[in-house]
Formats: structure tokens, sequence, C-alpha cells
């Protein structure tokens, strides 16, 4: 039995999905009961509706299971404490096998979110429990929250610059590489950086977007202060966080490597292109 937390979120439904095509039995745990429909059609076999922040649901959560992907919410205000109290409680009970869902480059602490995500990792390696930590740059997927945006005016915006570079990863491939760590032996005490296969500007991004759709895609940059006034409805910290995010981006860009993904899965990794080709 494999307990996934976060599961109704994308990155938990797609490791659902991969888990269950490989016959897995999977356990969910969610927040919400509205939530349970999705992650049955996923495909857990085992729903649990509880709180990761209470140690009485995470120990019922935990019981019985041989392996957990940590998933801790998006943008948590909490993530290193509460990452780090599960991972004391996984080692309470001996888990054999823990595999957490990082960042790529969790030691930047110019992003806060990352830097949060590096003190859990601490806490894991010196658990003493069988580990894997999983660093996936930005998902390919992160497009279709401007998908609408692209259909009916032609193009999106960006609070930073469109010639940032990034390596974009998509999320199936990511879900391939967490099941097969969460069900095959000698991946313990690794961690991985997860990278697409190719180094791509904002400009580049949306190019191929046009491509796909057979008509031109525009991406613009705007101030970070413009998408704090629209972002309104976030949470206080996950839009401080996310504009440092962004101001990184704007002078850095987020570039990994790809090879590491490719050892993983054996094949190479999906393409930009490749996944627009699979956008209904």
């Amino acid at each position: 039995m494999i307990l996934v937390t976060g599961a109704a979120g994308k990155t938990g439904l797609a490791v659902l999905r991969a888990l269950a095509a490989r016959g897995a039995d999977t356990r969910a745990l969610i927040h919400k009961a509205d939530y349970e429909a999705a992650v049955r059609t996923a495909g857990a076999t085992d729903v649990m509706l509880g709180d990761l922040a209470a140690p009485a649901d995470m120990a019922t959560a935990l019981s019985g299971v041989d392996a957990l992907y940590l998933i801790i919410p998006n943008m948590h205000p909490q993530e290193a404490g509460l990452g780090q109290h599960i991972v004391a409680q996984a080692a309470d009970v001996g888990l054999p096998r823990l595999v957490y869902h990082s960042v790529l480059y969790p030691h930047i602490e110019a992003m806060p979110h990352h830097w949060a995500k590096l003190r859990v990792e601490e806490a894991l390696i010196s658990s003493g429990l069988p580990f894997t930590i999983l660093q996936p740059a930005a998902y390919m997927q992160n497009i279709l929250g401007y998908w609408d945006a692209i259909l009916d005016q032609g193009g999106y915006q960006l609070p930073y610059s469109v010639e940032a570079k990034s390596t974009p990863v998509d999320l199936g491939d990511v879900a391939e590489v967490a099941a097969s760590v969460l069900t095959e032996d000698g991946y313990a005490f690794a961690s991985f950086e997860l990278c697409g296969p190719e180094t791509l500007s904002a400009r580049e991004q949306a190019a191929q977007v046009g491509e796909r759709l057979g008509q031109p895609v525009t991406v613009e940059a705007i101030s970070v202060e413009d998408w704090r006034y629209g972002a309104s409805g976030l949470q206080a910290y996950a839009r401080n966080t996310l504009s440092q995010m962004f101001s990184y981006y704007d002078q850095h860009g987020f570039i990994g490597n790809g090879a590491v993904l490719q050892q993983l899965l054996g094949r190479p990794p999906t393409r930009f292109r490749e996944f627009l080709q699979r956008i209904n």
C-alpha cells in the first residue's frame, strides 16, 4: 500500500494514475470530501479524509502502508515545519520507503518556497529512513493556466522576462519516475533532478503554442507589481513568495539538465511540442 498525500492536486492525481497503471494499491489522503471522486477516478484504492497538520490523522494514514509519496500543498506557509513533523512520524513507525516531492534547486534562498523544501530534505537525510527526493523543474502543464487567454485573446502575460530560459518538464514524465521509485528497488538515499530535454524561453514556448494552434500567439512581460494587483485573491504568503520567484526567473531563468530524467525513464523525455499535441 502506497500513501499519497496532496492526492487531489495535479501532481497527486498524476502519481495516482501512474501507480494504478502498475497495479499498485494506493491510499489517497485528501482534506475535502469533494475530492474523493477525482482520486478514485485516478486509481486510488483507498481514500482517507484527513489533515496533514494533524499528527493523529497522519498516524492513521501511515498505518499499514509500505511507502509514502509526500506532497505538501503548493505554497504552504508552514511547509518546512509540517514536512519535518511528518518525516519524524514516518521515522517513528519505521516506514520502509519515503519519496519526497521537492523542487529543482531547493537551495536557492531567494525563492522562499524552494528554501522551505530544503529544510524538509535535511530532515529526511538525517532521519535514517530510506528516502528518495524528486526535484522537478517547472511543469509544461503550467501553460494550461493561460490557455483560455491564449484561445480568447491570442496571447498571455507573465511577470518576468519573456526571454528568460527554462527547462520545462512534463508532469506525466515526473509521475512515471515517481511510480518507479515507489515500486522498484535501487533508488534509496538518492536525489534526482527532473528537467525537460529542451531549454526554452517563454517566447519560444509561445511560438510553439502558436504552431500547435495554427495562429500567432504572443507573450508579454508585465511587472511583478501589476501581477500582484491581479493576484489579490491569493494568500499573502503565496503572493510574496511567488513575487520573489518571478524576480529570480527574470534575472536568472530556471535551467536544469534533462540527462537524469532520460536515464530514469529509459527513453527520451517528452518535448514541449509533444506535450502540446496531447492538449485537446
